[in-house]
């Protein structure tokens, strides 16, 4: 079979589509047929070698829709043919508040979507959302998890409540944006772009400020009022804007680091008010499964950007990194598989 393999890091990283062994399923596992992958930032870390943990060569991507196209001994033959779509996490333990040390994702430390064939246990296979191509389907996994369990497990939002969502244009945020709206808070964004934002407003939200404005947290304090509940991914620049517009008892949740590692936290504030600041990361089977669940009850459909070929996916990387702006990047493997 063929998949897109990162055999070194360098500059410009060595990563192309070539040969690899075709996966055979042993007991407990199905081999998927891919008929699309979705790519998240954490390829660009990967293939700049600032992943951790890293192990190569590995084959990329952890985002996935397909065909199941074998199971191993024992297993369910009634599965092969079914349109599936794949958690993308592999040994959570048995902590359904964080994931256990030997936690990992499919492509890193796990096999990559981003090939014509995957291995995978059999308990990571989902009946596709009969609303969603293949194409669609691929989009939800590691974006739509990461939302889906900052919202619901950690900020437990509640409609009506207001619900800030920061950089709304990434993959994480856009997913946020279309749960929290479906879920019925009053979802404020930002963005660095004017254009995104009014994308936002069509799509949910009830406004939303640009982050390139000085002040920007006092205008949002002013349009929106108390807010409680954030997702986050760039607390650094983020909180010390909207710390003071926060309602009391209100909840941070972080999921990233993408402008830097610390932030300041005034402490009154948050002793004063009754804040929660909370950490997250990607999700439970269990909480993948509910998000499935909802999307399929809401019939979201993902927000995609920009579809590649196959024979493109490293094309799609570089897009990823310089002319990404809105919504997921997917690659187009086999669409006979959907």
């Amino acid at each position: 079979m063929k998949a897109l393999t990162l055999n070194e890091v360098c500059d410009p990283p060595k990563f192309a589509i070539e040969d690899a062994p075709m996966p055979v399923a042993q007991k407990g596992e199905a081999v998927v047929r891919m008929a699309a992958a979705g790519l998240n930032h954490r390829e660009l870390w990967i293939v700049k070698g600032q992943y951790p943990g890293m192990a190569l060569p590995a084959t990329l991507g952890a985002d996935g829709a397909g065909k199941v196209a074998s199971v191993g001994p024992g297993g369910d033959d009634a599965l092969v043919g079914q349109d599936v779509v794949l958690y993308p996490g592999l040994d959570w333990g048995d902590d359904p508040q964080y994931p256990a040390a030997q936690f990992g994702l499919l492509g890193m430390p796990g096999p990559g979507t981003i090939a014509e064939y995957i291995c995978v246990p059999v308990q990571n296979i989902f009946p596709r959302p009969a609303h969603l191509d293949p194409l669609q389907a691929a989009a939800l996994p590691l974006a739509t998890l990461t939302a889906w369990r900052g919202l619901v497990t950690k900020a437990g939002l509640k409609s009506g409540e207001r619900l800030l969502i920061t950089g709304v244009g990434g993959g994480v945020a856009v997913q946020a944006l279309a749960l929290a709206s479906a879920m019925g808070a009053e979802t404020w964004v930002t963005s660095g772009s004017d254009d995104t934002i009014a994308w936002a407003e069509a799509h949910g939200a009830a406004g939303g400020v640009n982050y390139n404005k000085e002040k920007w947290g006092k205008e949002l304090a002013s349009l929106a009022g108390p807010i409680d509940a954030v997702f986050d991914g760039a607390p650094a620049s983020g909180y010390p804007q909207y710390g003071r517009a926060l309602a009391m008892g209100a909840r941070v949740v972080i999921y990233g680091s993408t402008a830097g590692m610390a932030f300041p936290v005034n402490a009154p504030e948050l002793f004063l008010k009754n804040l929660k600041i909370m950490g997250t990361n990607v999700g439970n089977i269990e909480e993948f499964s509910a998000m499935l669940d909802f999307v399929n009850e809401h019939k979201l459909t993902p927000e995609v950007e920009r579809v590649f070929p196959f024979d493109e996916a490293a094309d799609a990387i570089a897009f990823l990194g310089e002319g990404h702006s809105l919504g997921k990047v997917m690659i187009e493997i086999a669409p006979e598989a959907g």
